[in-house]
């Protein structure tokens, strides 16, 4: 199974930076999408973004122009760069490998435990 690791979680100001990693020994190799999610408290999760294994990408659209999701397919590393934060995007993000009609079956199912963005104004 592809079990992604996030890191790079933290608080920032409205405005701010913030460059998230999700590592996936095995993703490349497994041809999973990969996709982040993330869930406010009391609310329920929602989907982010997702790379292709061709390299598309998409977004959902409160983060269209702020956000950018990328891949390393040598370090089998997704990363999510958002820029522009505002406090609307505090949540635990979470990063899911999931499977297309490419992906060696069954490998392309978990979640990551998450990641704390917090943004203050």
């Amino acid at each position: 199974h592809v079990q992604p690791v996030e890191s790079g979680g933290g608080s920032v100001q409205a405005g701010g930076s913030l460059r998230l990693s999700c590592t996936a020994p095995g993703f490349t190799s497994n041809r999973c999408v990969m996709a982040w999610f993330r869930q406010a408290a009391g609310k329920e999760r929602e989907w982010v973004s997702s790379i292709m294994t061709s390299g598309n990408t998409v977004y959902t659209d409160s983060v269209k122009g702020r956000f950018t999701i990328s891949s390393d397919k040598v370090q089998d590393t997704v990363y999510l760069n958002m820029t522009s934060l505002k406090p609307e995007d505090t949540g635990i993000y979470s990063c899911q490998a999931q499977a297309s009609v490419l992906s060696t079956y069954g490998r392309c199912n978990r979640w990551g435990q998450g990641t704390q963005v917090t943004v203050f104004s």
